[in-house]
């Protein structure tokens, strides 16, 4: 497969560069950082292009860069992201809240737009993995930033998931879990004063356990790149939690489903009569 991978250059984008690439797939990386040691030990199979995903231009001089290259793209892995701006809501400084925002939700949605001529020409279903997690389905304190990015990008999955639904064409989210990787350890450098008490002790729990398995989000990441997930789209699903291997069986129910999707939830649904 041709796959985009966003955020390749480290923490989880960097594992699943690795991973792909020793499953035989050709990876092109979009990263602020230049990533030429990976593309000196994979010279046929991994390019780059130095990239900050949420600068709309950056994205798209990429994708006609890749374009030039490759006849098509089989997937897209929007895997970018930063913490940015935590604290208080109603204390946050405006211009990092708003950058968070952008570098986040942006990111995903510059990605998903600039790459779909791309995606379009697949000859097989065209795949598309965007990272969500954290603070997307229920409210994290001091990170109302990233939290609100990563619900909207969840949102924006399930409505291109409807828009395209005429297409060969999958787009899901997947919160990977808490693995441990540099947004861990910018939460232990920052302290309880600034992340919280239990942000804080979560984040020291889960250096000391290990974190997350990332094996898990990893090969959740593979099968919905693969054949074994067609039909599946629109959903956020959770890497550590969910059954995701068996829903490819089911994608026909979740298709008129409402389940592994953000909803409202109304008095009704809960017993209750208001």
């Amino acid at each position: 497969m041709n796959i985009v991978l966003t955020g390749s250059s480290t923490g989880i984008g960097r594992a699943l560069a690795e991973r792909l690439l020793a499953q035989g797939h050709r990876v092109w990386g979009l990263a602020r950082s230049a990533q030429a040691e990976l593309a000196d030990a994979h010279p046929q199979a991994f390019r780059f292009s130095q990239t900050d995903v949420g600068d709309w231009d950056a994205v798209a001089r990429a994708a006609a860069e890749v374009g030039a290259a490759w006849p098509h793209v089989d997937a897209l892995v929007a895997c970018a992201g930063l913490q940015g701006e935590i604290g208080r809501a109603v204390a946050a400084d405006p211009i990092r809240w708003s950058a968070t925002v952008r570098a986040n939700l942006d990111g995903t949605f510059f990605a998903v737009r600039a790459f779909d001529a791309l995606l379009a020409q697949a000859p097989r279903r065209a795949k598309v993995v965007c990272f969500s997690g954290g603070g997307a389905t229920k409210p994290r304190l001091n990170f109302s930033a990233y939290g609100v990015a990563k619900t909207g990008v969840v949102r924006l999955v399930e409505t291109i998931a409807e828009e395209e639904r005429g297409r060969p064409y999958d787009i899901n989210a997947l919160a990977p879990g808490a693995i441990n990787t540099r947004l861990t350890d910018e939460v232990l450098a920052l302290g309880p004063e600034v992340v919280g008490a239990a942000e804080f002790a979560a984040a020291q729990k889960q250096k000391a356990a290990g974190g997350a398995g990332l094996d898990q989000a990893l090969a959740c990441v593979e099968w919905l790149l693969s054949p074994a997930s067609d039909g599946v789209s629109g959903r956020l699903i959770a890497a550590p939690w969910d059954p995701w291997p068996t829903l490819g069986d089911k994608a026909a129910d979740l298709a008129g489903s409402d389940i592994f999707t953000l909803r409202r939830i109304l008095p009704e649904e809960r017993g209750r009569k208001w």
